[in-house]
C-alpha cells in the first residue's frame, strides 16, 4: 500500500522532494520502534540510521 502512495506522490510532486521523505520514513520507523515497542538500540542500528540520514541529506543538497 505504501508503494501506491509513493508512486502517486511521484506523479504529483518533484522526485527531488518526494524521495528524501520516503528515505527518512525508515529512520522514523526505527525511532518509533525504539520508543514505542522498546526494541533494543544497538550500535549497528544507530550507524544505519546515521548513514541513511547522511545519505538523505546528500540527496537534498
Amino acid at each position: 500500500m505504501t508503494w501506491l502512495c509513493y508512486y502517486r506522490a511521484l506523479q504529483l510532486g518533484e522526485a527531488s522532494k518526494v524521495v528524501p521523505i520516503d528515505k527518512m520514513s525508515t529512520v522514523l520507523t526505527l525511532i518509533l520502534a525504539f520508543v514505542l515497542l522498546h526494541e533494543t538500540f544497538t550500535l549497528k542500528s544507530a550507524i544505519g540510521m546515521l548513514l541513511i540520514t547522511a545519505g538523505t541529506l546528500v540527496m537534498v543538497l
